[in-house]
């Protein structure tokens, strides 16, 4: 069995890793890499067995902003085991591997892991975390003013081309921003059709709009007060809740939630200095979920 990494711009391994994927997960890599979003901090570190992926554990290289703080940590993701070999203890080596290789070189590592694979994390060392969910206060939902936002997709190309630039240079919008989000940010947004701008401040948004109005990401080259995104955005119900860490001036604006991942996940992590999340309040990015 064959340990290969850091691969994603080889046509045939990539192949390899993308039939595990969508195997297991249902998605591929292949547009992302191909539409020039992948930019480097996706590494995979696969097991290949007879001219398959059977195993994989890929290292992001994740930067923040942590009030005005660089961090650099590495976030562990699609973490899998083709269904013929597992409880080999595949995945296992390649997070040992992934450890000894970052461990030291960065400021922390974490990953958001199945609820099934609690006791699997727990015994490669790493401790549960807690992260704050912030939620708009009804009082600043109701009030309205501005052009409102609109779908891109209903702007035209040129909108959609602006979107892609602006991801790129857009001012520090949270308490806890990832700085190199160009990649996972197309990830998650590469339809445009939950992304939208507004042009009398000239901003663009991401919003999820299955399950309430959750506002999960706002794009602009200057910093924009949240009130006024809130102004104009569509909140049918009068109700939202925000995908990231509002900035310290906004923080009035929002109620905070203890969250510990709830039905979904729960945060892992090895390196203290992660422990800010829980100690300061933060909510990592959803878009930045790898």
């Amino acid at each position: 069995m064959e340990l290969i990494s850091n691969y994603m711009r080889d046509e045939k391994s990539r192949h390899m890793l993308n039939e595990l994927t969508q195997k297991t997960f249902g998605f591929d890599f292949e547009g992302w890499v191909t539409q020039g979003y992948f930019e480097g901090d996706y590494i995979p570190y696969s097991f290949v067995h007879e001219g398959k992926i059977v195993s994989n554990v890929s290292a992001n290289r994740m930067q923040f902003l942590e009030n005005g703080v660089r961090r650099d940590y590495i976030q562990l993701g699609t973490v899998m085991t083709d269904e013929n070999f597992r409880k080999q203890g595949l995945a296992a080596k390649l997070i040992r591997h992934v450890l000894k290789e970052y461990e030291g070189k960065c400021d922390g590592i974490y990953l958001f892991g199945n609820l099934e694979a609690l006791g699997f994390y727990r015994k490669q060392g790493f401790q549960t975390l807690n992260e704050y969910r912030y939620f708009v206060k009804e009082a600043y939902c109701t009030e309205k003013s501005g052009t409102g936002f609109k779908p891109v997709t209903e702007l035209g190309e040129a909108y959609i081309g602006r979107y892609k630039e602006t991801v790129r240079k857009s001012a520090c919008q949270s308490a806890f921003e990832q700085v190199n989000k160009y990649g996972l940010q197309m990830f998650y947004t590469c339809w445009f059709d939950n992304v939208f701008y507004a042009p009398d401040i000239d901003c663009f948004v991401v919003l999820d709009q299955e399950d309430g109005t959750v506002l999960q990401s706002v794009i602009c080259e200057k910093k924009i007060p949240l009130a006024e995104i809130l102004k104009r955005l569509p909140l049918a119900d009068g109700r939202c809740r925000l995908g990231f860490t509002p900035c310290k001036e906004d923080r009035d604006l929002c109620v905070a939630e203890l969250y510990d991942g709830a039905d979904d996940y729960r945060l892992f992590y090895k390196g203290e200095k992660l422990e800010a999340v829980e100690r300061k309040r933060l909510y990592f990015p959803e878009l930045s979920h790898a």
